[in-house]
């Protein structure tokens, strides 16, 4: 496996470091920066939404009570570089570079750990574990960021899995449209579109990063017959209000993205300053359906610890006395509703 030509970066240098806080540096040194000069590009003063996003924070070592692998993903993987987590799905971490290192990432604790990309043995043994598990349907590319191998890469791992039969979708997992859309060409969706069904999963997160750039990254993937769904994390700072939910949201079905997932924070070590309560998820949830489009209402979903799996929530809009329903609307108004008693077959 081979990542593409290495790309331009906003580098953290030697004399960057000691002309800032101090604790940049032992930042740093403990968890890895590496932002493109186009998400860069997107600052407009310290501490807006992106800024928080790509760089180092002191509280990152402040937290000594969350786990750097809450999901339990390493005692999931029954070979190198693979996740098993629901019956009939996997994950294979084909990449362990991103362009940007996201200071919120559920890998955290990999990614820019080191940087080589999936080997072909590993590979191998991957794919043969999956050809001998015929439950499997559902194969997720993820790492670390996929689309940072080169185009002959992917397809050799495209291809792989297209030869075992009982493997219906692919899916892959990338930021890329959102950091670095540039790496988004004909060639790269000219070669994707040959493995149909493939899907596409994005990761915005502000509306700010909703730009000619990204918007033309996924129309050029959307152009290739690839749905294109979107996961937003809610981050406290970034996102959490629902003012700036509905933008994103709504401003997402524009580019051809249709909004998926609203992640609660994973519990993940170096991450707690992001964490907002589920109540203010629950509320932004309840501030979106009614006042906009369906289409841009995600599931909002926590990923329970231990490996538990992805529960979705929605807020309490149900009161049930017998088979009399009492129902919130979107304005706040309680109204009864009939229900029937189910009679049997």
């Amino acid at each position: 496996m081979r990542y593409i030509t290495p790309i331009t970066t906003t580098t953290y240098n030697k004399e960057y470091l000691l002309n800032t806080k101090s604790n940049d540096s032992l930042v740093s040194t403990r968890y890895p920066v590496r932002v493109t000069d186009y998400y860069a590009s997107l600052i407009t003063r310290k501490d807006d939404a992106i800024w928080k996003q790509c760089m180092p924070d002191a509280r990152e070592l402040e937290d000594h009570f969350q786990c750097p692998d809450p999901l339990d993903e390493k005692a999931l993987s029954p070979v190198p570089g693979l996740i098993h987590r629901y019956p009939d799905r996997v994950v294979l971490l084909v990449s362990n570079r991103c362009p940007v290192y996201c200071r919120f990432c559920m890998r955290k604790r990999l990614v820019g750990s080191g940087d080589a990309p999936m080997g072909d043995d590993e590979l191998c043994n991957a794919l043969g574990y999956i050809s001998t598990h015929p439950e499997i349907h559902d194969v997720i590319l993820s790492g670390g960021d996929p689309l940072m191998l080169d185009d002959a890469s992917l397809s050799q791992i495209l291809s792989g899995l297209r030869a075992i039969s009982h493997v219906k979708i692919i899916r892959i997992g990338t930021r890329i449209p959102v950091t670095f859309p540039e790496r988004i060409t004909a060639d790269l969706c000219s070669m994707l579109r040959k493995y149909h069904p493939l899907y596409i999963n994005t990761h915005f997160n502000h509306p700010d990063e909703i730009t000619a750039a990204s918007g033309n990254a996924c129309s050029l993937l959307a152009d290739a017959g690839i749905p294109l769904g979107n996961q937003t994390v809610l981050l406290k700072g970034v996102n959490d209000s629902i003012e700036t939910m509905r933008q994103l949201l709504t401003e997402l079905l524009t580019i051809r993205v249709k909004p998926y997932y609203l992640h609660q924070m994973d519990l993940v070590q170096g991450t707690a300053h992001f964490r907002t309560s589920v109540r203010t998820g629950l509320n932004i949830v309840r501030g979106l359906r009614g006042h906009i489009s369906g289409l841009a209402v995600p599931h909002y979903v926590i990923d329970l610890p231990g490996g538990k799996g992805k529960v979705a929530i929605i807020p309490d809009d149900v009161i049930v006395q017998g088979t009399t329903l009492q129902l919130r609307t979107y304005t706040g108004e309680l109204v009864t509703y009939q229900d029937i008693i189910d009679s049997p077959e």
